[in-house]
């Protein structure tokens, strides 16, 4: 049975995002900002990518008032052109999605050219300016996005009403432009929606004040991915407290994440916050600027995470997984743990009516970031799902495990139409997923297991009804699992990783 509560219609003129189920990555925050825009498009397609999303920048766009700078966004319209419905087995192409961020040195409150945007000056310029992106892009952008995570202070430098007044222009110029595309509301991240913490009220003044200026609300979806359920029926909970709904979508998820891991975090990322700013969760120093032209410089708990770093053989299991070099067991257990979190956060998401999700992320920012290390990149380089070759092609070639796992997933969830979690009598850690697609049905099954201390558990013995005389299943690594069909049921073992079933 499903287990979630999905509105059961938007009203029938609402928007909606396209029919159907597709899997997405987001392109880092840099594209074309700190390098030349680079190609993404297949790489993001090797990975079973559907969607793109990218960001690009006031600044970067319009360095001069009246002075426009083409470059990154015809870079990234001309991949499209090269993705389209005229190539063989073609999907019609990959959905485009752009976060649009209102940083600016000439245009804006705080003077970047990065991090944090914040209020536009003067609101018609900046509604000039959003009307000549999307005119440019015009049919070739599904989603315009305003800003990121506006309950952030190092995303949007501004307050709650001063980001539903921005969104009003960014959605009037928008639509003004290209009356097809959808404007997607700033990233909701983990907590600000439902937990009764204090940057919730960010997005309850916006739900409640911006109902005519967005149509697709987006949740990120990091942290426990047990909780995604919940999270997504807060997002609709919220909307309905406004009296209205619109369709949620997960613009970011992957995991882990150090955060996941509060007691060991809290433990031995002190001094690292305290140096950092307190940045994460709250204070925003009126002189902290990221500004392009200082990639150079050392963020200022460099030190304090050097320092961390050299003691990685004292940290616990759960943090040493995220140090950079750390030991080859250590890496091996956060690279299975990301293989087994893709599909679990997927399929949660599906099965609570999510129809688009986006992995955070395709790649690295830099081809040599050097040793800038800072705590944003502790917290969620390791999430990449490619890299930079050591050829010096400054492609993105090299692909970590869960590139493939999100390739997997993709594959088995091609056409797909539905998905439903049918809970397991008396077993409530038993996870089950059916779905389905044009190719025939799939079942996707795990056991919720901890995974640092359970993941060598004994497999526990599993059978469903199945359609077919025959099934073959696959784990998340891309295994073969060994599975016998007898009287209409599929019998299999189950662990913590989780397993597709096919027929």
């Amino acid at each position: 049975m499903r287990t979630d509560s999905v509105p059961d219609h938007l009203p029938s003129d609402a928007p909606d995002v396209p029919p159907g189920i597709r899997l997405g990555v987001v392109r880092g925050i840099t594209y074309g900002l700190v390098s030349p825009p680079e190609t993404i498009v297949p790489q993001a397609r090797s990975v079973g990518a559907e969607v793109v999303r990218i960001y690009l920048y006031w600044s970067q766009i319009e360095p001069e008032p009246g002075t426009y700078d083409w470059s990154a966004v015809d870079a990234f319209l001309a991949q499209l052109d090269g993705d389209s419905a005229d190539s063989p087995d073609s999907d019609g192409g990959v959905e485009a999605w752009v976060t649009v961020s209102s940083s600016s040195l000439w245009g804006t409150r705080r003077a970047t050219d990065m991090l944090p945007p914040s209020p536009a000056k003067d609101p018609a310029a900046f509604g000039a300016f959003v009307g000549r992106l999307v005119e440019r892009c015009r049919g070739r952008v599904t989603y315009w996005q305003c800003d990121n995570e506006p309950s952030v202070p190092i995303l949007w430098a501004g307050t709650a009403q001063e980001y539903v007044a921005q969104l009003r222009v960014f959605a009037a110029a928008v639509r003004a432009a290209d009356p097809n595309a959808l404007v997607v509301l700033g990233g909701a991240p983990p907590g600000a929606v439902g937990s009764g913490r204090e940057e919730g009220a960010v997005f309850e003044h916006i739900v409640a004040n911006a109902r005519d200026d967005f149509d697709v609300f987006d949740v990120h979806l990091y942290g426990d991915p047990y909780g995604i359920p919940a999270a997504v029926e807060a997002c609709r909970a919220l909307m309905a407290s406004a009296g209205y709904q619109k369709p949620v979508v997960a613009g970011e998820y992957n995991g882990p994440v150090p955060f996941e891991f509060p007691q060991q975090a809290f433990a031995h990322l002190g001094p690292v916050v305290a140096a950092s700013g307190g940045i994460i969760g709250g204070g925003l120093p009126e002189d902290w600027t990221a500004q392009t032209s200082d990639q150079d410089k050392l963020p200022p708990e460099h030190e304090a995470l050097s320092a961390l770093y050299a003691r990685v053989g004292e940290l616990p299991p759960e943090l040493a997984m995220f140090v950079p070099g750390c030991p080859p067991e250590a890496e091996g257990r956060r690279h299975r743990w990301n293989c087994r979190d893709i599909v679990v956060r997927n399929m949660l998401a599906l099965a609570s009516g999510v129809r688009r999700t986006l992995c955070w992320n395709l790649g690295a920012e830099l081809p040599d970031p050097g040793e800038g290390h800072g705590l944003m990149e502790f917290m969620f380089d390791k999430l990449k799902l490619m890299d930079y070759d050591e050829s010096g092609s400054g492609e993105l070639r090299h692909r970590y495990p869960a590139a493939d796992t999100l390739a997997l997933t993709a594959r088995m969830l091609a056409g797909a139409t539905d998905v439903r979690r049918h809970e397991v009598p008396d077993q409530p850690d038993v996870y089950v997923f059916e779905v389905d697609r044009p190719a025939g049905p799939v079942l996707v099954a795990w056991e919720r297991r901890d995974g640092m201390s359970e993941e060598d558990k004994p497999a526990l013995a599993f059978d469903w009804p199945w359609p077919g005389s025959s099934a073959r299943a696959v784990d998340a690594y891309g295994a073969a699992v060994d599975t016998t069909v007898t009287e209409g049921r599929v019998r299999l073992a189950l662990t913590i990783t989780p397993v597709f079933v096919s027929g």
